[in-house]
C-alpha cells in the first residue's frame, strides 16, 4: 500500500508541476504582449503628446526638413479628442511639426484668424516613444490683398510664370510672402496672368518677400495643381528685396505640375 502512496504522491507532484509550468509560460507569454504593445515597427518611433488646455479637433502635420511648410505634410495625424492628446508613428529621423485646428473643421486649407496653430517645433525622434506638449493658441488677425485691393504705387513686382518648357503659364497667381516658411496665408496675391503669363503687383512698402506661384487658390497644392516657388537652385525659397519707390522687373517663376 505504501508503494502505491509514493507513486500517486509522484503522479501528483509531476501533474502540480506541470500545471506551475503551464501557468508560467502563460504568464511570460502576456509579458511579452504587454511589452510588444509598447515598441514601435523596427526603425520606427511614435511621436506622441497633449494639446494643452487641452483642445479637441487639433490635427498635427508634421514635415521632413527642407519640405515645404505651406505644402502637403510628409505625415498628418487623426484629430485630437476632448483629451487633446495624439499619436503617430514615424520613421527615425528629424522632423518639423505643427498644430493646426481650422473652426471650420477642415483638414486642409490656409488658416486664418479664429483658428488655432502652434509655432514650428523641431523634434527628433529615434528609437522610442518621444512625448511633445503642444501650444496651439487662436490665431489673431488675418491680411491678406489681391493687387486691385491695393493702391497703385512705385513699389512692386512683375515677371513671369512659366512652366517647365519655359511657355507662359494663363490664369495663374503670385503669391507673396514676408516669411521664409511661407506656411500661412500670403500677404499679397496677384491678379491672374493672361496668355503671356505676365504679372504685376504693386505693395504697400518695400521689404523681403518670397514667392510661390500656382494656378489654384486656397488650401496647399493638390496632385495636378501647378505650383513652383521662386528661388535660384536652392532648397530654401531665395528671398526677393523690393526697395521703396521700386517696381522690381523681370522675376521670373517657373511652375511645375503637383505629383
Amino acid at each position: 500500500m505504501q508503494g502505491k502512496r509514493r507513486i500517486s504522491l509522484k503522479k501528483l507532484n509531476l501533474v502540480c508541476l506541470l500545471v506551475l509550468f503551464i501557468a508560467m509560460t502563460f504568464l511570460a507569454g502576456c509579458g511579452d504582449d504587454e511589452a510588444a504593445s509598447m515598441k514601435t515597427s523596427s526603425g520606427h518611433s511614435r511621436l506622441q503628446g497633449q494639446v494643452t488646455m487641452p483642445l479637441e479637433g487639433v490635427h498635427l502635420y508634421v514635415y521632413k526638413p527642407g519640405m515645404d511648410l505651406y505644402g502637403p505634410a510628409f505625415a498628418i495625424s487623426t484629430a485630437t479628442g476632448i483629451d487633446g492628446k495624439f499619436a503617430l508613428e514615424l520613421p527615425d529621423g528629424d522632423y518639423v511639426a505643427v498644430a493646426r485646428k481650422r473652426a471650420g473643421g477642415e483638414e486642409t486649407g490656409p488658416v486664418v484668424a479664429g483658428d488655432n496653430r502652434s509655432e514650428f517645433i523641431k523634434v527628433s525622434v529615434q528609437g522610442g516613444v518621444v512625448d511633445m506638449p503642444v501650444s496651439a493658441p487662436v490665431k489673431i488677425g488675418d491680411q491678406r490683398n489681391f493687387t486691385g485691393d491695393i493702391e497703385t504705387s512705385k513699389t512692386g513686382l512683375a515677371g513671369q510664370i512659366l512652366d517647365s518648357d519655359g511657355q507662359p503659364v494663363a490664369n495663374a497667381r503670385v503669391h507673396v510672402y514676408d516669411h521664409v516658411q511661407m506656411s500661412e496665408r500670403p500677404k499679397f496675391v496677384s491678379e491672374k496672368t493672361g496668355p503671356d503669363g505676365r504679372y504685376l503687383i504693386y505693395l504697400p512698402d518695400g521689404g523681403t518677400y518670397y514667392l510661390a506661384a500656382r494656378d489654384k487658390f486656397g488650401g496647399p497644392p493638390k496632385l495636378g495643381d501647378l505650383y513652383g516657388r521662386y528661388d535660384k537652385g536652392t532648397i530654401e525659397p531665395s528671398a526677393v528685396v523690393v526697395k521703396e519707390g521700386q517696381i522690381l522687373k523681370q522675376v521670373v517663376i517657373t511652375v511645375t505640375k503637383v505629383w
